[in-house]
């Protein structure tokens, strides 16, 4: 089978390490996973994350239609602002998470996973049957780069006319950057600082401003990164990876995303009952953050034991490079989950001692991630 190619294809081609990621063409690493996630961690990297889903969505029942889909607030919103959140199906699962941006009052710019383009779009398209909406896939039309970092800020400006310190946190702007105008989000998937560049009007046929951009970018100081580092990075943020940490098997309130769950939306939306049913049971398992005491680097699917008995199971885990020991998201029974409690972890044929710890972030943020220097 082919694999899909993004609008950065020609430069991995030529410089990255490539491999097949859910159909598509890309990097797993162009100098090394580590370098790489030390240049995003100090400094300033970017990621071809063009593969992922990106819709608009237009018209007078746009807000209602997606308050609908989703878990959080979408009213909230103010223009130009987004917000991170969950489409659940009807029994709580979660079909994907995904950022809503708000452009104006009837029209929304939404960004969801790769591996789940078709089906999150198939998803919006059916459940806005009786809504005056149109949406409209941009992800063929529409280019994704995210710059991130603690210079990401300093590097991108080098190119960009727009003043970048404008633009807070969860942010939307419009820009122009190497002399083409795009949208630019404060947002990203590493816990650095930094910017997800939107790039319309460039086609996969026609893939010469996404270059022109990323080509900029690499010769203002920005390393190219693959999916190695982008993994680690996210992994030491905490940050859930659909299809690992969190799928249709999970449900937010076992996923510690109780906070974009607004159950007192006036109209409710997808999942409401359910989830409301869960909260008033109790979840059985919950999600927790593992550092490893001893060595050992454990990986998705490992066992998680309290003396001989499995109590979870490790959903996404590896060598954490800014702190030189193995850390684990997971899930384990509720009773263990407070923080401090002692667990092993079943790596091959031994089990390894780890403990319950802070996970959103595993790291100190006031060293590391986009709060570093603002407390």
């Amino acid at each position: 089978m082919d694999l899909r190619k993004t609008h950065i294809y020609a430069y991995h081609a030529e410089h990255g390490n490539i491999v097949d990621f859910g159909g598509f063409a890309m990097p797993v690493w162009f100098e090394g996973i580590i370098p790489e996630h030390h240049a995003v961690r100090n400094a300033v990297g970017i990621f071809d994350t063009s593969h992922m889903g990106r819709v608009m969505a237009e018209g007078p029942d746009t807000e209602k239609f997606l308050n609908h889909v989703v878990t959080n607030d979408v009213s909230k919103l103010e223009p130009m602002k987004g917000l991170y959140t969950v489409m659940c199906l009807p029994d709580s699962g979660i079909a994907d998470d995904l950022i809503i941006y708000k452009m104006n009052a009837e029209k929304f710019f939404v960004v969801y996973n790769a591996g789940t383009r078709e089906k999150d779009f198939a998803w919006l398209e059916e459940h806005s049957k009786g809504f005056n909406v149109e949406l409209e896939d941009l992800s063929n039309k529409m280019a994704m780069i995210a710059v991130q970092g603690p210079k990401a800020e300093e590097t991108l400006q080098k190119i960009c006319k727009k003043s970048l310190s404008e633009v807070g946190r969860f942010n939307l702007a419009m820009a122009t950057i190497s002399g083409y105008k795009v949208m630019l989000a404060r947002t990203g998937y590493t816990g650095e600082d930094g910017f997800e560049i939107f790039i319309p009007d460039c086609p996969l046929s026609n893939p010469e401003k996404a270059l022109k951009i990323w080509n900029d970018l690499v010769d203002a100081g920005a390393v190219p990164c693959g999916l190695g580092s982008r993994d680690s990075l996210r992994l030491e943020a905490g940050l859930n990876l659909y299809g690992n940490d969190i799928d249709e098997e999970t449900n937010p309130l076992e996923a510690r995303l109780r906070w974009v769950v607004k159950f007192k939306k006036p109209d409710g939306f997808i999942g409401r009952e359910a989830l409301l049913k869960v909260r008033e049971e109790g979840v059985k398992k919950t999600q927790v953050g593992i550092k490893m005491v001893e060595r050992g680097i454990p990986r998705h699917g490992y066992e998680v034991l309290d003396g001989g008995q499995v109590i979870g199971v490790v959903t996404s885990g590896g060598l954490a490079p800014s702190l030189g020991y193995g850390i684990a998201i997971g899930y384990v029974s509720k009773m263990y989950s407070k923080r401090g409690t002692s667990v092993k972890i079943r790596i091959r044929k031994r089990l390894v001692e780890g403990k319950i710890v802070k996970s959103h972030p595993f790291y100190d943020d006031s060293v590391y991630g986009w709060k570093r220097g603002k407390k």
